[in-house]
This record gives C-alpha cells, structure tokens and sequence, in this order.
C-alpha cells in the first residue's frame, strides 16, 4: 500500500492553491506536511479526500489512479480523515458519532462491537461519555471522537488534519502519544499540523510546504535540526515536547 501524489495542482477559482507538488507516503509511516496558515496543508488532505477537485496532476493509492473518485469510494478503498475543526455531529451521541464512521460500510453487528471496544481502548473517556452529546465534550474529547470516528471506517491510510488545535499542552501530549500508538497498530497516517516540534518528533518523514510548494523534504528527525525550520516554525512558541 502506498500513496503517492504527483505534481498535483488544485485552484480555488483562479487561485492556485496547491502548484506542482509531489509527496509520498509509504506503508507504515508517518508523514507529516508543516507549514504557515494557508500553506494549501488543508487543500491537500481534502484533495485526496476528494472533497476538492484534481485541475491537474495525480493522487495513486496502492497502484490505482483515484483522481477522479468520488470521496465516498475513496473511503471505500481505505482512506480516512479527522477533518481540521474535528468536525463532529453535536446533537448525536458520542456512539452514534463513532458508528457515522461505518455508515458506508457492510458490517455485522458484531463487527462493528469488535470496532467499538478497539476505539474504546484507544480512547477509554469515550466509553464513559458514549451515551453523551458530542457537542458537550471537551476540545480534546472531540478530537478523539473525530479520530475514533474516522478509524471506525477501518482506514489504510489515515488522514489528520491539525489534530492539536486548540487543545492544552497536556492533551496535545495525548493525542500524539495516541497518533502514535495508531500507527503502530498498522495504520499509515498523513499527519497536517501547525505543532511542527510534536509533528517532527513523532514522523518518519516530513514535507515543509510554503504558499502551495514543497520547498524541504526530509527524514522528520533531520527538519528538527534544520535551521530555516528551526527558525519558521520551532520558535518560542512552539510545544515542549511531553
């Protein structure tokens, strides 16, 4: 499995958004795109979601060009997402939004139970919440509801999209200590995120992208150390490390 763009390019009307770029994610990585606000981070996820078109260029997932699939096939094939702003349902249960996460998906009840409590060890204040509205949880709460969520869908690839918006140090910590466990379950991951010191110190490879161009790639560890990187975006305001 593996998913690979190449020299994609996305407009929004006029605008080009994304220009030319190509990015790889192996089987078994985590791959990370850091990057300014209104990098195209955003565009590019939602662009192989399929929830933007391809203007030109190609998204191929494990050998088959899937450019001009409609999301929910893409879905289907094995990709995921945690949208940015985590996107869940506030008047639905905590549990109702985790089975959303197979609704196109033909399961046995028992199947989707086996999914539940996998989720539910992940995420074990979901269990404890799972009769309780979503739009009452915590910041940190719903990002793990939208993780769940999307996991429930029993992605190949999964797709985050600033999993630590907005969330205190300590539960940013969490939720990449879980990112973590994620992929070491066997789930790829394509990680966006403005926390560039906890996105580099938890990736295999890295892709620094400025105003819809790959301008550094990298293995993670080395971005750390890079000092143009250092600079942009490991500055004084960036996490510590937990």
């Amino acid at each position: 499995m593996r998913l690979e763009i190449k020299d994609l390019h996305v407009h929004y009307g006029k605008i080009e958004a994304i220009k030319g770029i190509s990015v790889v994610v192996n089987e078994g990585e985590i791959v990370t795109l850091i990057g300014a606000n209104g990098a195209g981070k955003t565009t590019t996820l939602k662009t192989i979601s399929g929830l933007r078109p391809v203007s030109s260029g190609s998204i191929i997932f494990d050998g088959k060009d899937i450019s001009k699939l409609p999301a929910h096939d893409r879905v289907r094939l094995g990709i995921s997402q945690a949208p940015e702003g985590r996107g869940i349902f506030p008047g639905m249960t905590v549990l109702e939004n985790l089975e959303m996460g197979k609704y196109h998906l033909k399961m046995k009840s028992s199947e989707i139970d086996e999914d539940l409590e996998k989720i539910y060890s992940l995420f074990p204040r979901l269990k404890e919440r799972a009769s309780q509205a979503g739009g009452t949880l915590s910041g940190g709460e719903q990002q793990m509801l939208a993780i769940g969520r999307a996991l429930m869908a029993r992605p190949k690839v999964l797709l985050l999209d600033e999993p630590s918006m907005g969330l205190a140090p300590q539960m940013i910590a969490n939720i990449f200590r879980i990112i973590t466990e994620i992929n070491k379950q066997g789930v790829t991951i394509l990680l966006v995120e403005q926390n560039a010191q906890q996105a580099l110190s938890r990736a295999h490879r890295a892709y620094v992208l400025e105003t819809g161009s790959i301008t550094k790639e990298a293995n993670a560890k080395d971005l750390l150390n890079d000092p143009h990187v250092k600079s942009a975006y490991l500055g004084t305001g960036a996490h510590e490390i937990f």
